[in-house]
C-alpha cells in the first residue's frame, strides 16, 4: 500500500468513526436527557422526548461538525439551521418508513422495523451533512 492510499485510508476509518461515535454521543444524551426530565423534572415521556431529541441535536451538530467532517472554521447559526432542517427532515423520514413497514408487514417487530428505518435514514443523514451541511467547511 503507497504512503498516499494508507493516508486516504486512514481519513476513511477516521471519517467513519467519528460518524459513529457523534451518533452515539448523540443517542447517549438523548437517552439521559429524556431519563432525567421523565424522573425529574416530572415531564411525560413523549414531552421529555421532544426536549431530549432538542439537546441531542444540538450534540450531534457539533460533534459530527468536528469529528466526522472536521470542521475548523467556528460554527454558525446558519449551519446549525442546515442541520436542524436535516435532522428534523430525517426524523420525519425515518418515522414514515417505519410506520410504512409496520403498516405493510404487520408481522414484523417494531424493532425490526426500525433499524431497517434508521438503516435508510442513516444514509439519507450522512449525504445530507456531507453534501449540504458540511460542505466546503472546514
Amino acid at each position: 500500500m503507497s504512503e498516499t492510499s494508507g493516508n486516504r485510508h486512514r481519513a476513511l476509518v477516521r471519517h467513519g468513526a467519528g460518524f459513529v461515535v457523534s451518533g452515539l454521543i448523540a443517542f447517549s444524551v438523548d437517552a439521559f436527557v429524556l431519563w432525567a426530565v421523565t424522573r425529574y423534572a416530572g415531564m411525560d415521556p413523549f414531552s421529555g422526548r421532544v426536549v431530549a431529541v432538542c439537546f441531542a441535536m444540538v450534540a450531534a451538530w457539533l460533534s459530527h461538525r468536528r469529528l466526522t467532517f472536521n470542521v475548523t472554521v467556528p460554527p454558525t447559526l446558519a449551519e446549525f439551521g442546515r442541520y436542524a432542517t436535516l435532522a428534523w427532515t430525517t426524523a420525519a423520514l425515518n418515522y414514515a418508513i417505519y410506520s410504512g413497514i409496520l403498516m405493510i408487514w404487520p408481522q414484523i417487530t417494531p424493532l425490526a422495523a426500525l433499524v431497517a428505518a434508521t438503516a435508510v435514514t442513516m444514509g439519507y443523514s450522512y449525504l445530507g451533512m456531507r453534501l449540504a451541511v458540511f460542505r466546503n467547511r472546514g
